[in-house]
């Protein structure tokens, strides 16, 4: 009896857009999508790479390209990606290492994250996109 009055109480359907995720959560969702998003653009990063290495026509190719503003916006986008990406995974190495696992200082450090993650994006971005 027990059994079934238990399974009553269990929610039947997670919408999991309507939950309020906690900090930490959206970190580390956050860390995963901008990881999956660095390796997929790799290859068209790699390429502009050496398209721009490639001859002096072939860079000012990709300099008018760059020049783009929706361009522009994707690479801030990256940019961004690698920054959270890389501020994360030290949060990561730190809570491996038992540093900072009680939940205010994850909380903490998830806002330390998030925050040094956006003033370097904007400080990387307008030093080399604009």
């Amino acid at each position: 009896m027990a059994e079934l009055t238990m399974k009553k109480k269990r929610p039947k359907n997670l919408d999991l857009l309507s939950i309020k995720q906690p900090l930490p959560a959206v970190l580390s969702i956050l860390h995963r999508v901008s990881g999956a998003g660095l390796f997929l653009f790799l290859p068209v990063l790699l390429w502009l790479f050496q398209s721009s290495l490639a001859s002096p026509d072939s860079f000012a190719m990709v300099k008018g390209l760059a020049g783009n503003i929706v361009v522009k916006v994707v690479l801030l986008g990256l940019l961004w990606a690698y920054c959270h990406h890389f501020c994360a995974g030290i949060r990561y190495l730190l809570l491996d290492g038992h540093i900072g696992i009680e939940k205010e200082a994850a909380r903490m450090t998830s806002k330390i994250s998030f925050a040094v993650s956006l003033v370097a994006t904007a400080i990387l971005g307008g030093a080399l996109l604009w």
